[in-house]
């Protein structure tokens, strides 16, 4: 309930002198009629009229309180809104090669961009997402669905030596591209994690890259570890041994395959700037909602006015008929 001129309900303010006036003028009333005993008086039988005395007086009041009501106008809003979600395509290709198991990220490359991708996923719950790893091949994880539970639960999986190693980047990213390319969603995206520069594959990267322009595909290029070196750890015969391996790789292609589809590249070198890149990637492709919203409001100060009314006029009828004493 909203009010077209809640002004009127500062009226409510004059309740309290009137009260107040009301219970003063009663405590200060003298007998009218002076007796010598009044003892008899005490065991005489209460009437009605006893208890009805304060009736016209608390009449009064409710009149005032539902006038004042009334003249605010209180209003009744009937509102309801139609709303239609449109989602996006994303596919996520992620690279599983031994290189992503340094340690420059935490726990390591691999398992940092698990956590923030499912993060990601989480927070897009109209999206069709799916996840495509690459190494030395490439293949689907997990096609386009909006059962993100299972996405996630497929992508904790991913572990590295699920295939041959290596860096098909070109390769990965056209397999992502080949599961989203009929897709009749409007707005498509991939999202490309590496660590390397292309070292194997049929297919070169910036040729992916204009199979995806070619389908209207974005692509979000994320070059991941640190600028230095990174511990790698390799198993052994022996035991686990550590190898170290450089930061620097191909930024050149990942920045030339985001700019021939519209996308942008990003660099992760640490956990915080790889959740932050997500993040920015959740701002560049909203889910589009259109909403319409309608409001009706409707004249709710009659039955105020009709109380307030029938308050005043039942207050009148007690004091000057039922209630009447001598001095009125």
């Amino acid at each position: 309930m909203s009010f077209a001129n809640p002004g009127y309900l500062f009226l409510l303010l004059l309740l309290a002198p009137i009260i107040f006036l009301y219970v003063w003028k009663r405590r200060g009333r003298s007998a009218s009629l002076r007796i010598s005993d009044n003892s008899a008086l005490k065991s005489a039988p209460k009437t009605w009229r006893t208890y009805l005395i304060h009736v016209p007086f608390v009449l009064q009041c409710a009149a005032i309180f539902l006038l004042s009501f009334a003249l605010a106008r209180p209003q009744l809003s009937n509102r309801w809104s139609k709303e239609s979600t449109e989602g996006i395509d994303i596919m996520m290709a992620l690279d599983i090669s031994g290189t992503m198991l340094a340690e420059d990220l935490r726990p390591n490359r691999l398992e940092a961009a698990k956590q923030v991708a499912s993060e990601f996923i989480n927070d897009r719950p109209n999206d069709n997402i799916g996840l495509v790893v690459f190494a030395g091949e490439s293949f689907c994880q997990c096609p386009l669905t909006t059962d993100h539970a299972v996405l996630i639960n497929l992508f904790q999986s991913v572990q590295f030596g699920m295939i041959d190693d290596g860096t098909a980047i070109g390769l990965g990213l056209a397999n992502a591209v080949n599961r989203m390319k009929d897709s009749p969603t409007k707005s498509k995206v991939v999202i490309l994690l590496t660590d390397g520069s292309n070292n194997c594959g049929d297919i070169d990267p910036q040729t992916a890259a204009e199979i995806a322009k070619t389908f209207g595909i974005r692509v979000y290029a994320i070059g991941v570890g640190s600028k230095g070196e990174a511990r790698v750890p390799i198993q052994t015969p022996i035991g686990t041994q550590y190898a170290t391996v450089s930061g620097q790789f191909d930024e050149g292609t990942l920045r030339q395959i985001a700019q021939t589809t519209g996308g942008a590249y990003f660099r992760a070198t640490d956990n915080a700037t790889l959740r932050s890149v997500y993040q920015e990637i959740d701002k560049l492709e909203k889910t589009k909602i259109r909403v319409r919203e309608y409001s009706k409001r409707t004249e709710n100060f009659a039955p105020y006015l009709w109380a307030a009314l029938a308050c005043l006029i039942g207050g009148i009828l007690l004091r000057y008929f039922a209630l009447r004493t001598i001095s009125d």
